[in-house]
């Protein structure tokens, strides 16, 4: 348990914070795992769409360090290759 008063507001801070990283890092996986839904499906309209969404969240959470700048990268450059893999073999299938 906290002692100083200090000590005690950093706890409230850091669980305002949690809170609020909390709800972000939620919002970033549902969308990624969104989209990866849709490309397996096949719906790459509704998917590529999906995708700017996810993408556009996990630059969000970067940049309010929510999550590193590095695991928004990988993260998004994963998202972007199953996209990619899905169009491709969709195209060869046509």
């Amino acid at each position: 348990m906290p002692v100083t008063k200090l000590a005690k507001k950093q706890v409230r801070v850091v669980e305002r914070r949690r809170q609020r990283n909390k709800s972000i890092r939620s919002q970033v996986k549902t969308r990624i795992t969104k989209a990866e839904r849709l490309i397996f499906s096949g719906e790459l309209e509704s998917a590529q769409s999906a995708v700017v969404a996810a993408i556009s969240s996990l630059d969000k959470a970067a940049e309010k360090g929510v999550i590193h700048p590095n695991n928004a990268a990988r993260r998004k450059a994963r998202l972007m290759k199953k996209l990619n893999e899905a169009q491709a073999y969709f195209q060869s299938q046509a």
